[in-house]
């Protein structure tokens, strides 16, 4: 090596010096900004990074860990490991097993997943690496030895076991009286007004399937212009028309009238428009059904999110269920396919706040139905399309999969049973492989979404800390019953 010299040896240390200065000041100026940051990170109940999961459409489910750079540079949010969206996905009636009280409703025995599963074996890979094996024993799916997702279930609290008695209740609003049914059909109090209110006289008043019914009187109505009335099991008032007959806004218009009518002791949870086209003997229902819920008696998770200034995004039938209340944004949709493509297209638009999202397939096609190969077969389609969801994710996304109520196609019932349902929660802030029991309520899923945005719903108990990564870990009391 050559050998230095003073002048040289002091150019060196100047720049060194000056180097050093300079450095100094940038490490003040970040230091400052830091702190900045540190100060207003803590005033924020939300985290709002964007940073997207990336998985292989056909692999397995559940995406690696991402590093995040900002967890290592303070720890902040790290410690404080909020949630910064929320996606509810509702699988319509996928119950998993009978509740102690099922006989009550006339559901003794019902076990939707457990008997469907028995008697058409399902590829549910995906499910299963999620953990639905280890929520209880199902033929065909096996516990994970390592669940991506914490996972257990839940017991419906409220009187009933309807679609606006599930979805309220994972709301925070349990119904302590259930909404009232006509097994018989709907007394003279009832359609007698409606029919002069309408100007025409009705057919049909019983309970009946859907589709049979349109196949037993879609000529009856199509020849004399009567609409055809029904319910079920379940507490709704369902009008049918031939979309040729009765066009569709005055079809709409005769359901808003019966739902202004049925207050009181006969205030149903639904009125559902029910249009059909075809010709005698192939009459199909249109997807331009239309449901008029039951204005929900007090706020709910969802009011709430909004009152906050979060995102409230409903898709399927959702915002329907709450009369249109406390959603920022409704996204139509139609079948199970299309409904997650919704779902997906949500989750790339929306900010901090919920997703709340219904895959109505399972219940209307083939629980109703009694169609065991259709609802096995939407099982293995909806498992194939978890992957899609999942890379659809954000690093603080929260994302759990539940259901309703149960509809189980392989007992004679063809109407909704009383079970419990299921939940996998699963994310990159979530402590995987958790098991969160038997939740008596449907409405602590609701309380660990009002939770993690700094609010509260009026039923149930968080199980937030006990799935959540950070500081939240440990600081709640799990309510749950015996597994």
């Amino acid at each position: 090596m050559g050998e230095v010299t003073v002048e040289e040896s002091a150019h060196d240390a100047s720049a060194i010096r000056s180097a050093h200065d300079e450095i100094s000041d940038e490490y003040q100026a970040v230091a400052g900004r830091r702190t900045e940051v540190v100060k207003k990170l803590r005033e924020l109940v939300v985290a709002t990074v964007d940073v997207t999961y990336h998985v292989r459409r056909h692999s397995p489910i559940i995406p690696r860990k991402l590093e995040r750079a900002d967890r290592q540079a303070s720890g902040i949010i790290g410690n404080m490991q909020p949630f910064g969206r929320v996606v509810l996905l509702v699988l319509d009636s996928v119950g998993i097993g009978e509740m102690p009280d099922a006989a009550d409703y006339g559901d003794a025995g019902s076990d939707t997943l457990g008997n469907i599963l028995r008697l058409r074996l399902a590829h549910l890979p995906n499910l299963q690496a999620l953990g639905l094996g280890n929520i209880r024993s199902l033929a065909g799916v096996s516990p994970a030895d390592h669940p991506r997702a914490a996972f257990g279930k839940a017991a419906l609290e409220s009187a009933g076991k309807d679609t606006t008695t599930g979805h309220w209740e994972m709301a925070g609003l349990v119904t302590r009286t259930a909404f009232p049914t006509y097994p018989n059909g709907f007394p003279s109090r009832i359609l007698e007004p409606f029919e002069r209110a309408i100007g025409r006289s009705v057919i049909g008043n019983k309970a009946a399937s859907g589709t049979e019914i349109i196949g037993e009187l879609g000529d009856e109505h199509v020849r004399t212009g009567s609409p055809i009335v029904y319910t079920s099991a379940d507490s709704v008032f369902q009008v049918a028309a031939h979309e040729d007959v009765i066009p569709i806004a005055e079809l709409y218009r005769i359901c808003v009238v019966a739902r202004e009518q049925l207050r009181g002791a006969d205030e149903v949870g639904r009125v559902i428009a029910r249009p059909f086209t075809g010709t005698s003997g192939a009459y199909v229902r249109t997807s331009r059904r239309h449901d008029y819920a039951v204005d929900p008696p007090s706020e709910t998770l969802l009011d709430r999110l909004k009152a906050r200034g979060l995102a409230v995004v409903g898709v399927g039938k959702v915002p329907s269920i709450f009369c249109h209340r406390g959603v920022t944004e409704e996204v139509p949709g139609s079948g199970n396919m299309d409904l997650v493509d919704r779902t997906i297209g949500a989750m790339d638009s929306t900010g901090p706040g919920l997703v709340f999202s219904n895959l109505v397939d399972f219940d209307m096609l083939y629980g109703h139905r009694n169609d065991v190969e259709g609802y096995a077969s939407a099982l293995e389609a909806f498992d194939r399309r978890l992957p899609e969801l999942v890379a659809a994710m954000r690093s603080a996304d929260l994302f759990i999969i539940t259901a309703d109520h149960g509809c189980d196609p392989t007992t004679p019932s063809t109407d909704h049973s009383r079970e419990y349902v299921p939940i996998l929660a699963f994310g990159e802030g979530v402590r995987a492989a958790t098991a969160i029991g038997t939740r008596l309520s449907l409405a602590d899923i609701g309380q660990s979404i009002a939770e993690n945005f700094g609010t509260v719903t009026d039923a149930g108990t968080s199980f937030l800390g006990a799935i959540s990564r950070g500081t939240l870990a440990g600081e709640q009391s799990d309510r749950t019953a015996a597994s």
